[in-house]
């Protein structure tokens, strides 16, 4: 994670105030959104509804695009961003589980903490099992430490991994999301009909 303010103008200290007011918000607008319903998200799973599918999508190509054209411009160096390193097995047994706890609750972390912030009370209750799942997973880390790390392919990117350079694979990434945003729209005309109010 990098300075979210020029260094020298004003104080490093400052990072975390402009932050917080960023992610108040970030909140704000996803709450605006109607991220806060968990009948969004899980439209997105009975295809009447894709809008999350689309702002996840754009908001990793604004991403993808901002990094790649500051690090061409010399504004970041990509190469100093941390990357979590990729443990194969537990990463898709987790990623099952959050699926799960996705399609079961209606939310994601994220909506979670938007929709309890309005005073719903699932969204709370959806807080609450992730904080005891947190724990739970803390404490029998010890027993599952090995599985946890089987797999290990390390800090990878995926250009890398295809072999590809990052400009390239940017750009496949963004063709593949038009054609995305295109498919969303006609799923959400073609189930329409599951929508409930």
């Amino acid at each position: 994670m990098g300075p979210l303010i020029i260094q020298g103008l004003i104080s490093p200290e400052w990072n975390f105030i402009i932050a917080f007011f960023i992610g108040i918000g970030f909140g704000v607008a996803l709450e605006q959104g109607g991220f806060s319903s968990s009948r969004r998200l899980a439209g997105v799973f009975y295809g009447y509804d894709m809008v999350v599918l689309r702002v996840f999508m754009t908001a990793v190509l604004t991403a993808s695009v901002g990094l790649f054209i500051f690090n061409y411009i010399g504004w970041i160096d990509t190469e100093l961003v941390f990357v979590n390193p990729t443990f194969l097995w537990s990463a898709i047994v987790g990623g099952a589980f959050i699926g799960l706890g996705i399609i079961l609750g209606g939310f994601c972390p994220g909506t979670s903490f938007v929709a309890a912030s309005i005073g719903k009370i699932d969204a709370m209750a959806y807080i609450g099992g992730t904080v005891v799942g947190v724990f739970l997973f803390a404490e029998i880390f010890p027993l599952i430490e090995e599985f946890y790390k089987s797999g290990s392919l390390g800090k990878i990117k995926i250009f890398d991994t295809l072999g590809m350079k990052a400009g390239v694979f940017l750009f496949i990434f963004i063709v593949m999301a038009l054609i995305i945003y295109y498919v969303s729209a006609v799923l959400e005309k073609k189930y329409a009909h599951r929508r409930r109010e």
